[in-house]
């Protein structure tokens, strides 16, 4: 198959999984860490952008759908959240252009209920397990896929079984079928597990929100873990076309306060085109300094053959975008978060009408800045208070109602179970 070649061309630094299964290792190995992007693979149980937990297969003499209890080993976990955004430049009555989960204008907004079930699986020998999560409020319309239509406050944002085999080297080999979070980024959909409260640019209109298909997971040794992916395309249920797409990651942990995420990506994405693929790469690097610092970087870089959204579109389109984020704690219940980035939508593909809950105008670039601090508050248990201030740019005019610029003010609360 021709994609199948490029893919493989294109993403030759994860193009195996083991060569053959080895047989198990004696004895259980300890859970690998939970992933959020930019993060090694977890083993143990299922990787996602959202809280999990890991839990031991059910020991049984008969098969798992005749157990007398079926829901052995799930966890509940998620969180509630509301909030406010006031911006400088928006128009009466219109959104705040640019932005995603916090689009809504000098409003109150009932931003997400979710709901996660999990049950994970044991890497030590054959056992399988699944997720759900489910999306409730009025962030769902944003992520929301292409084929699957909940309503506009509601979405199935994961939902996937994993089959383990066991290795030797205790890590398991995990076959992964149905629709999950994208590989790419730093920052993630729940927006409670980044630094900051807004999403950046990049999470935006660099990155896919999720796929549907087939995952192998395979965990090489404590340095370097591989995910490869064959799915329906960027955020589609149901396919717009008749080929395939790819993504793989590369997770590379030097040391236990480095991690490094290498994706790779190709496929069409346009409706009723096989032949007009969209490609990139994204680079995700986070270092740890003691306990109380961190610091992350991406870089993101991307083309597609072809762009339907260009006035001329036998063009191909490109961009590329670069993000840094720096944390401190300065107690167990007060930290900041500062975030920059840059993103140069060098023909105006990913920004034109884009996102369309709160879409930019048409153009032929947008170079596009950002500016954001962000204050964590944890006084109360189980609680994140995030009041934020963020700046915008764009080379457009007009692009923030009349404005170039744009400053925003923002404050969240949110509780996590």
């Amino acid at each position: 198959m021709p994609s199948l070649a490029r893919f493989i061309r294109l993403l030759a630094f994860a193009a195996a999984v083991p060569p053959a299964i080895m047989a198990a290792a004696q004895g259980p190995s300890p859970a690998a860490a939970d992933r959020t992007q930019g993060a090694p693979a977890q083993t143990s149980t299922d990787s996602s952008r959202g809280p999990s937990d890991s839990a031991p297969a059910m020991e049984s003499n008969t098969p798992a759908v005749t157990s007398a209890e079926p829901l052995a080993g799930v966890k509940l976990s998620g969180y509630a959240e509301a909030s406010y955004l006031y911006s400088t430049a928006a128009l009466p009555g219109g959104p705040i252009v640019g932005r995603s989960f916090d689009r809504f204008q000098d409003q109150a907004t009932l931003n997400v209920v979710k709901l996660v079930l999990d049950k994970g699986f044991a890497p030590d020998k054959l056992s399988a397990g699944f997720r759900a999560d489910l999306l409730l409020g009025q962030n769902a319309r944003l992520i929301q896929s292409a084929g699957l239509n909940l309503g506009d406050h509601a979405d199935i944002e994961q939902l996937y079984v994993s089959f383990n085999v066991p290795t030797a080297n205790g890590n398991g080999l995990q076959f992964k079928a149905g629709k999950w979070v994208t590989l790419m980024g730093l920052e993630v959909i729940e927006d409670v597990l980044n630094p900051n409260w807004s999403e950046g640019n990049q999470f935006l209109f660099a990155e896919n929100f999720t796929s549907v298909g087939l995952e192998v997971d395979y965990k090489w040794n404590k340095y370097l873990d591989t995910e490869l992916r064959v799915f329906n395309g960027w955020d589609v249920v149901q396919d717009n076309n008749t080929h395939k797409s790819f993504m793989a990651r590369l997770g590379i942990t030097p040391d236990d306060q480095t991690v490094i995420g290498l994706v790779g990506y190709i496929g069409p994405e346009q409706a009723n085109n096989d032949d007009a693929d969209r490609k990139g790469v994204n680079v995700v690097i986070t270092r740890k300094f003691g306990g109380q610092v961190s610091a992350s970087g991406q870089f993101d870089y991307g083309k597609e053959d072809a762009n339907a959204a260009l006035p001329d579109s036998t063009r191909d389109a490109h961009w590329w975008a670069l993000g840094a984020w720096l944390t401190f704690d300065l107690s167990a219940k007060l930290g900041i978060a500062l975030r920059g980035d840059y993103f140069d939508d060098k023909q105006g593909a990913r920004t034109s009408a884009a996102p369309f809950t709160a879409p930019f105008p048409g153009n032929l670039r947008n170079k596009l800045k950002s500016g954001t601090a962000t204050l964590n508050i944890r006084t109360w248990e189980n609680t994140l208070l995030r009041p934020e201030i963020r700046y915008d740019h764009s080379n457009i005019t007009g692009a923030f109602g009349d404005n170039n610029d744009q400053l925003t003010f923002g404050l969240s609360a949110a509780y996590i179970y």
